[in-house]
Parts: structure tokens; C-alpha cells; sequence
């Protein structure tokens, strides 16, 4: 795991003082990698790669980057792991190819020399973004994995572009000009995050999950971001994939699509605790990271390292149910409570972490626990992806129960959607009494699916459909724009299995990933997801819906199979998530420092939301008429976020000077 940068300029605007600020750039990322730092540059093609290292396999200078191929055509940096590099080896060994060392950084760069660069990457298991310099063609190739697991920005600035793992490395760069997109923001404040297809700067991309993007000079003369975003190619599809699998749909019994999904997640964990650092796991204490830690210990012949987070605040806190499997596993367990102070403590760090506005406070205790596995570990294995896959979401469970609304006509759907808003929080809250929910999901439910259902059920396009169920911002000033791009989803027989392609289409890749990823790298740990192992995520697409939600439940053959290792009273309760009491902490410890942020004239003179909304919004929530965390943490974030990055844009809007003193005086 690793840090990557590059800057590509044209050829005749080649200056050599800015390719020579790849160093600096290099170095925003040492988080990324603190074992060692690299650059290359060719001055003639205009070109400079840079890396930070994290030693994982091969911790000799054998694995340095970035790397130049056997016939030194070819120069890679390269950020991520590829699994099944011991296998690829061995095939070109087979082909008299000789190596210098063991990493998979080589066999990776071997694989494009021998087969090529497109026909290598559908040969390759794991994670990763890289950027490969083609020195006889003098052509860039930019990558990323499969499922948008390593992140990969592309910037353009004046005669060329920059490229790099984080925003921070592109901010870095003389020439680059940060102008905030305010549809960027619209979308934190509805979703709590910036979805894949967008940035919060103007100018800026990310490379799409599983594309490659291949830029040459004449590309830099006339090629904005949304052109060369365009130009990129698909080498992996999702849509193509969720698509085939629900058209061959597997037929086999139920106990032997429990055996084959054992063995699939036991082979991709296996892969995965393949390192020459110390590893653990991430033990929530549900389906999903205890599964992960079952098949760990089943395969391990000394205890594995566990590490878990809880709250003092019993209605969140999973900490003792964690505590219990690692007991029965034989783990080594360590376990931290977050308490409000603590919280309080690593929100100033959280702009720099994530370098864009993100609002999954969730991200709190991940970047804690991340700290904390760091001290003991340098890779943590984590259950992310299980819920995408196997129909984890309460959204999915709802969904199946409630499909034979969205077939109804239009005109009906309308007359239903008037009756939900008219309902009583206590029918509503009788009909979420029978889905196996935590006491704090079921609340947060109850708060604000009644309106939000009634909105979902006047839509008939698929992606609009999410859009308003993953909603929770009231009064943004700017329109709504769709969690997918262009709102495509492919044609899925069942609503269910629609809002499971866009789970893992757009909140697993803008979210999910996004915080483990930025949490992990902060601290210096890689993280691994065996459930995003490809052929996990093909084979979970291959399944009937019956096999996912069964019976107001979600993730059933999931559930199957982990019955093998543990008990049914260890695991079989309410799906509770990673949920934090924020709502609580913000009417209570974390209150005067929120207070100063939702100043009505600072976000006034900042224009970029509703003041009154926001104000209204907090009076609300301090009293205790209506539950506004969610959306008043987006307010925050967007905030916290401005003041990180005034000093890098002057254009950025400025609050005035009282709310600026009470800010700064809570953060001393």
C-alpha cells in the first residue's frame, strides 16, 4: 500500500522547476508510505512519477519505486496489492523471466511487459491505482481496480495534468487553482458525501472503478477534466457484471451455495493474510467482520489480532458482542471506548484526513480504531462490502417487502405517497417493528422514512429512486444531482437487487471506501476487504434475490455459512452498523463547538447553503422535536472543511470575524 503522484506536461511547455515539484507533491502523501519515498522524471517527455512507500511484501529495496521494467520501457508507481501475484510469478517464470526481487510490484509490471497492459489487468486480483510511463510511445496510462478500492485523482492544469492517491498532492502543485463545484457541496449536504463521478474541485476527476485512461501530448493540448474522464475505458464493468450474473442465476442447492461461498471467502482471505508485517482484523461484532475473523482463525495456527471500538453510550456500542467471538475464536483482542472528548479531539484532523467534505460520522471511530490496529498491526482485514453483496442494508430488506408498490401505477403510487404523509409516526413505527432493526437504526427510521418513502414512491427511474431514499438534507439551495451517473442501472429483474447494484455502485465506492481508505492510509495501515474479492462480488451477483433477503432478513446465506464457526446466539440480532451517538454529542459536549460553525451569518456570507434551513434545522434538533444529525453533521463537515482550506484559495468565501473568533476558540 502505497502513495502515488505524477505530473505529465507537454512536451515543448516542459519546465523542469515544476516537473522537479513531484518531490513536494510526493511528500503531502508520507502517511501513505513511511518506509521510503521515490521519484522519477524525464524532463524530454515531460513526465514525473513519484511514490511513498509502505512496505507490505518484499521489504527490500527490490520493491522501491517507482520501477522501471526489465527492457526499461516501461516506469510504474504503483499504490495497492495484487493477491494472486505468487501465481502470475510463477507463469512467467515458466516464460524465462528472471526477478530481481519478490514484490508484487514487479510481477505486476513483468505481466505488462509480456502480455501487455489492458490484457494484464483482467489477470490481476486485488487493489489498485498506478500510473505506468510508456517511454517509446510516450503515452501515460492511468488505473484503478476493479471496485474503486485505491483512489486515483486526475487534475488539469495549464499545459498538462497532475495525478496523485489524494487531493492534498494535487493542492501541492504550483499551478494548480482550486474553485470549489457547488454541486459537489449540494451532494454532501443531501448524501453526506461527494459521489464518484464528481469532486469538490473544478477541474479535478477521479479515475472510474475498473478503467483505464491512456493520455498522450495531444491529449494535454486539448483534452478539459470531463473530456479526458470521457476518454477513459472500461476493462471491468459492474453494470455488465451484476447484469449476466442475474441472467445466469446459479441453480445449485442451498447447502451447496453455502459450501462455495465458504470457499471463495476462505480463498480470498487467505490471499489476504499473505504480508511480511504483522496483520489483524476488524471485529465489529456482526455478520460481516466476524465472518472475516472466523475464516482468519481457521486458517491461522497462533491467534489473530482483533481490534474493536465501542461507545459509552449502550444504545451504540457492539464493543462486548465483539468481545464475545473473539473469546470464542481465541483471538487476542484490544478494544477502545470512544468517549466525547476523544470524538472532539479528532475532529480538528478530519478536513486534512479525508481532503474532501465527507459526513459519514462513522468516520470518527474508523479513523480511531485505524490508530489503534496501527500500534500493533500494519494490515487490518475489515467485512466492508458484505452488506453490498448479500443484501445487508435495511433499504434492501424494505425494498423486497415493498415491491409490489413500485409496480403499481403511477397515478396510484401518488394517492399512496399523500397516505404516508398523512400517517402517524406510531403506525410507522408498529411497521418497522417487525424488520430486525437496532433500537438506534429503528429510531432514525422512524424520524425520517415516512417522508422520504412518500417522496420515493412518486419517482419511476431507478436512479432518482435512490437518490431519495439515501436522502437526508432539508433546503439545500442548490438542485439535486443523482448519486449515479447519469442515473444508468442496468436491467435487474427485482427493486431489491437494483438498490443493491447502487449501493455498491455509488455508496460503497464514494463512502464506504472512501472513509476505510482515508482512515487506514492516515494512520499508516492497509486495510483489505475480502468481500470485494471479484470473484466473491460475481458470485453474490449470480445469486437469487431469495438467497440475500429471505423472510424480512437481510444477508441469509451469508448467515448460512457463518453458522459453521459460530453459534447462532453470538451473531443472530438486530443489524446495528457502525452507528455513533452524534445526535446525543451534539446536543451535549460536542454542542458549543457546533454552535460555532452553524453561526447563521458565517454560513450567510459563506452562500453556499440556506442559513434559515440551518438554523432551523439546529433549533430542532437542540430541542428534541426531530432528530437533524445527520444532516447537521453535513453542515458541519462542509464548514470544517471551508476553514481547512481558506488558506489554499483566497477565492474561497470568508466568514466574518466573530464566527472565525468563537471557531478558533473552541478548537484551542
Amino acid at each position: 500500500m502505497c502513495g502515488i503522484a505524477g505530473i505529465f506536461l507537454r512536451p515543448e511547455k516542459s519546465d523542469p522547476r515544476k516537473l522537479a515539484t513531484i518531490a513536494h507533491l510526493t511528500a503531502t502523501l508520507q502517511h501513505r508510505g513511511p518506509d521510503a519515498s521515490g521519484t522519477w522524471i524525464d524532463a524530454d517527455g515531460g513526465i514525473a512519477l513519484g511514490h511513498r512507500r509502505l512496505a507490505i511484501v518484499d521489504l527490500s529495496e527490490a520493491g522501491k519505486q517507482p520501477m522501471l521494467s526489465r527492457n526499461k520501457n516501461l516506469v510504474m508507481s504503483f499504490n495497492g496489492e495484487t493477491y494472486n501475484f505468487a501465481e502470475l510469478r510463477r507463469r512467467l517464470e515458466e516464460s524465462h523471466y528472471r526477478f530481481r526481487g519478490h514484490s508484487d510490484s514487479e510481477v505486476m509490471l513483468a505481466a505488462f511487459e509480456r502480455f501487455g497492459i489492458e490484457a494484464s489487468l483482467p489477470q490481476f486480483s486485488g487493489m489498485f491505482a498506478l500510473g505506468i510511463w510508456d517511454r517509446r510511445t510516450r503515452t501515460l496510462h492511468l488505473m484503478r481496480d476493479r471496485m474503486g478500492k485505491k483512489p486515483l485523482y486526475v487534475a488539469t492544469v495549464p499545459d498538462g495534468i497532475v495525478f496523485a492517491s489524494e487531493l492534498k498532492a494535487i493542492r501541492a502543485y504550483p499551478g494548480f487553482e482550486p474553485r470549489i463545484d457547488r454541486h459537489a457541496i449540494a451532494m454532501v449536504l443531501q448524501h453526506g458525501f461527494i459521489p464518484d463521478h464528481s469532486c469538490i474541485w473544478e477541474g479535478v476527476f477521479k479515475l472510474p472503478p475498473g478503467s483505464i485512461l491512456s493520455v498522450t501530448a495531444d491529449d494535454l493540448a486539448t483534452g478539459s477534466a470531463p473530456h479526458l474522464r470521457q476518454k477513459a475505458r472500461r476493462w471491468w464493468q459492474l453494470a455488465t457484471t451484476a447484469e449476466k450474473g442475474q441472467q445466469n442465476l446459479l441453480t445449485a442447492s442451498p447447502a451447496e451455495l453455502e459450501a462455495e461461498l465458504d470457499q471463495l471467502l476462505r480463498e480470498a482471505v487467505q490471499q489476504r493474510m499473505k504480508t511480511d508485517v504483522p496483520f489483524g482484523v476488524f471485529l465489529s461484532g456482526g455478520i460481516d467482520s466476524s465472518m472475516i475473523a472466523a475464516l482468519m482463525q481457521a486458517q491461522s495456527q497462533q491467534p489473530i489480532r482483533s481490534f474493536t471500538i465501542g461507545f459509552s453510550e449502550s444504545n451504540y456500542d457492539e464493543a462486548h458482542h465483539a468481545a464475545m467471538i473473539a473469546r470464542h475464536f481465541g483471538m487476542e483482542h484490544t478494544e477502545f471506548r470512544v468517549t466525547p472528548s476523544e470524538a472532539l479531539a479528532v475532529i480538528p484532523d478530519i478536513a486534512r484526513v479525508w481532503d474532501e467534505p465527507f459526513a459519514d460520522e462513522s468516520q470518527i471511530p474508523t479513523l480511531l480504531l485505524s490508530r489503534l490496529a496501527r500500534r500493533h498491526v500494519t494490515v487490518a482485514l475489515s467485512g466492508d462490502g458484505g452488506d453490498e453483496c448479500f443484501g445487508g442494508y435495511s433499504r434492501h430488506i424494505a425494498i423486497a417487502r415493498l415491491a409490489p408498490l413500485f409496480k403499481m401505477p403511477a397515478r396510484l403510487r401518488h394517492i399512496m405517497a399523500s397516505a404516508f404523509q398523512m400517517q402517524s409516526p406510531e403506525k410507522w413505527e408498529r411497521w418497522l417493528g417487525r424488520l430486525p432493526l437496532s433500537d438506534g437504526m429503528r429510531a432514525l427510521l422512524i424520524e425520517n422514512n415516512l417522508e422520504k418513502l412518500a417522496r420515493a414512491l412518486t419517482v419511476t427511474n431507478g436512479g432518482e429512486l435512490y437518490h431519495q431514499l439515501m436522502g437526508f438534507s432539508r433546503g439545500s439551495r442548490t438542485a439535486s444531482f443523482g448519486l449515479l451517473e447519469n442515473n444508468d442501472i442496468p436491467d435487474l429483474p427485482d427493486a431489491a437487487s437494483r438498490i443493491m447494484y447502487c449501493d455498491m455502485a455509488s455508496y460503497l465506492v464514494g463512502d464506504i471506501l472512501v472513509k476505510l481508505d482515508r482512515a487506514t492510509m492516515a494512520a499508516s495501515l492497509e486495510a483489505r476487504s475480502p468481500f470485494l474479492d471479484h470473484h466473491v462480488v460475481e458470485f453474490a451477483w449470480r445469486l437469487p434475490a431469495a438467497f440475500k433477503v429471505r423472510n424480512g432478513q437481510g444477508k441469509w446465506l451469508l448467515r448460512q455459512a457463518l453458522r459453521r464457526y459460530l453459534p447462532e446466539y453470538l451473531f443472530e440480532r438486530p443489524k446495528q452498523g457502525f452507528n455513533v451517538p452524534i445526535g446525543l454529542w451534539l446536543r451535549g459536549p460536542l454542542r458549543d463547538w457546533a454552535q460555532g460553525l452553524l453561526d447563521m451569518h458565517r454560513i450567510r456570507n459563506d452562500g453556499l447553503m440556506d442559513s434559515r434551513s440551518v438554523q432551523a434545522s439546529w433549533q430542532e434538533h437542540l430541542t428534541g422535536q426531530r432528530d437533524r444529525s445527520r444532516y447537521l453533521w453535513s453542515v458541519l463537515m462542509v464548514q470544517s472543511w471551508l476553514d481547512a482550506n481558506r488558506h489554499v484559495s483566497p477565492s474561497l468565501p470568508m466568514p466574518d470575524p466573530p464566527a472565525m473568533k468563537c471557531h478558533v476558540e473552541v478548537e484551542s
